[in-house]
């Protein structure tokens, strides 16, 4: 590598730390404590102790080490990651018809509970951060779920604000976080060595052999210290797989060890530290400012956590899956930072009613554990399907390595699934819910279309009477948007029909998003000229771009399609939704479907299209 290829490398590294680890960078605030402190807590033994050791060493290690930077980071979609992302890839090597709505059933879920792990990330994180009062002096028991929530609140109001200030510092900020938690482990670990032994499996596998019941809830615990791993892959994009692997095995795994294995040696000595070992780990002197750069970490975790939601919303309106959000970028050289406003406030009045109704992050435990989880384990569904379909495993090596992967998977879900009625429920009932939302809107835009379709006039007819009796054409450009690249839209046979009238140039635009993540410029735009004075423009997007009528046009003009942008009129077709009884989809659901269409962000918006040129040409639609 040349020096400059070097310090990008290390840059691109040391920027990873602060968007992609903070969240399991975090987690020893609270992982091993829950472990041995709790309703379901253990006694901190030597062979206990040891044994969640163990435990620990080797879910990092086969869980993010192995499943995710050695395999699933493989799975790119033009670089980009995440489940969305994946279910994409998968779709676009298989035959459609082979699985029916298996894949996107599955890639929906999993998204859908994403929002459930955004909504508990910031109120877990932040609430055992100041924790850390308690430990100085009871006096601030009292203040601790106010001051969370007051710190929850501050987070969500300057998102508007983007990350592109602050963003500069995350990576030197979790450094710092890094190195500190990985000292006071070591310095700990220092006065009792013999707790390295807990590397040896032995340990993990006489644990879980001699509690047996018991051992199966703690391991619900054990999982909190990798559940950052899903992050690794969501955000690949930003970095690339090479300074993500480096960031965790140059700084994250070995602070990680340290800290929890320091943890552990003080639990040997003070089995009464259980109720915060993170904390106890520190000196007297050390308290007060560790508790400040703890609450900063977990800012940042819960930063990276609400960004991730507000790319994953982008990517579900691209893919037809959600109504038109307002998405504002916050950055004009950052394409992947944006803020949506819905989405913020939405996680906002969420994280601050779990923050209310929990009290306290070991309640939150047992919620935490259930999102991320389920999510794991979809992915490694969608894995074998991607290694036959994408990669060309054969059935049998794909099967042993996805059979490896759910043996642990599996079990750290079973054993999260323990806690559901204390509080796992939260995140299912949030994904059940962004579900419904994503489900009805694909299908009523699938029954839409096809009501449209059903009223639409063939354009080989219109042609015909056009050509039969010639409208009176005025000067001018009229540019219609229509969701299909077939047939008359609805809006043009309307406008023709009452007014009487044509432009010189009729425009027949339709946004189509592909999937994958970028479509290149060149690849843009496809241009026909199906008869004189007619264009029929398809313009192709990625599921990471944003729309921009102006920029279609600008392009058409480049491609030799003259017109005038100022003399341009663009018609789009409003439609008001009307619940029927036919059976395509349920009542509840069509009237769903309306409400949801009704509050949709305006086309105009979302486009990029000068609201003085629209003309709006209504109808109703039975649904």
């Amino acid at each position: 590598m040349t020096h400059a290829a070097r310090s990008r490398l290390a840059l691109l590294s040391l920027t990873a730390l602060g968007v992609v680890y903070g969240d399991i960078g975090t987690s020893p605030l609270y992982a091993l404590r829950e472990c041995f402190h709790g309703s379901h807590a253990i006694e901190a033994t030597r062979p206990n102790v040891l044994g969640v050791l163990s435990l620990i060493f080797w879910s990092l290690a086969l869980v993010v080490s192995f499943k995710y930077l050695a395999v699933v980071l493989r799975a790119d979609n033009h670089g980009e990651g995440g489940i969305l992302a994946l279910m994409a890839l998968i779709q676009r090597g298989e035959s459609r018809s082979k699985r029916g709505w298996v894949v996107p059933m599955l890639g929906l879920f999993g998204a859908a509970l994403l929002y459930g792990y955004g909504v508990i990330t910031p109120a877990i994180s932040v609430s055992s951060a100041v924790e850390g009062l308690q430990i100085a002096t009871p006096v601030f028991e009292q203040y601790v779920v106010p001051l969370t929530v007051v710190l929850l609140v501050g987070l969500f109001l300057i998102q508007h604000r983007g990350t592109a200030g602050i963003g500069a510092v995350f990576g030197p900020v979790m450094l710092v976080w890094f190195a500190v938690v990985g000292l006071f482990g070591l310095a700990r670990v220092v006065t009792e060595p013999g707790v390295l032994a807990a590397v040896s499996p032995l340990y993990a596998v006489e644990f879980m052999t001699r509690n047996a019941g018991r051992g199966f809830v703690v391991l619900g615990s054990v999982f909190l210290v990798v559940t950052g791993g899903e992050a690794l892959y969501a955000d690949m994009g930003h970095f690339g797989p090479r300074p993500i692997r480096r960031a965790w095995f140059a700084v994250v795994l070995p602070a990680l060890l340290l800290n929890y294995f320091g943890q552990g040696a003080l639990l040997l000595d003070s089995p009464e530290a259980a109720v915060n070992p993170f904390y106890r780990l520190a000196p007297a002197w050390a308290l007060y400012p560790l508790i400040v750069l703890a609450t900063v970490a977990t800012i940042i975790a819960s930063q990276a956590v609400i960004s991730g939601a507000f790319s994953l919303s982008r990517q579900a309106v691209q893919l037809g899956f959600s109504p038109r959000l307002q998405i504002e970028h916050t950055s004009s050289a950052a394409i992947g930072q944006i803020y949506v406003p819905s989405i913020n406030w939405a996680l906002m009045i969420c994280t601050v009613a779990l923050v209310l109704g929990f009290g306290g992050s070991s309640a939150m435990a047992g919620a935490y554990g259930v999102a991320v989880t389920s999510t794991m384990v979809i992915t490694t569904v969608l894995l074998y399907l991607l290694t036959r379909e994408r990669w060309g495993w054969s059935r049998f090596r794909a099967g042993a390595l996805v059979l490896f992967f759910l043996t642990f998977d599996l079990a750290f879900f079973a054993a999260s699934s323990l806690k559901i009625p204390q509080g796992g429920w939260v995140p299912l009932s949030i994904a059940a819910g962004a579900m419904i939302l994503m489900t009805t809107w694909k299908r009523g835009r699938e029954i839409l279309v096809q009501r449209l379709r059903e009223k639409s006039v063939p354009f080989d007819l219109l042609l015909d009477d056009l050509v039969a009796e010639p409208p009176i054409r005025v000067p001018g450009t009229a540019v219609f948007l229509t969701g299909t690249a077939d047939g008359a839209p609805p809006a043009l046979v309307h406008n023709l029909a009452h007014n009487k009238v044509l432009h010189e140039q009729i425009v027949l635009l339709t946004v189509m998003t592909e999937e994958v993540p970028h479509v290149p410029a060149a690849e843009r735009l496809r241009i026909e000229a199906p008869h004189e004075g007619f264009y029929r423009v398809t313009a192709h997007y990625g599921f990471m771009q944003d729309p921009n009528v102006l920029d279609v046009l600008r392009g058409c003009r480049a491609a030799g399609l003259e017109f005038r942008l100022e003399a341009t009129t663009f018609f789009l077709g409003r439609e008001t939704l009307i619940a029927s009884d036919r059976r395509d989809m349920a009542l509840w659901r069509e009237k769903l479907f309306s409400f949801m269409s009704r509050n949709a962000l305006r086309a105009t918006a979302f486009f990029h299209i000068p609201p003085d040129q629209v003309f709006e040409v209504g109808t109703q639609v039975e649904l």
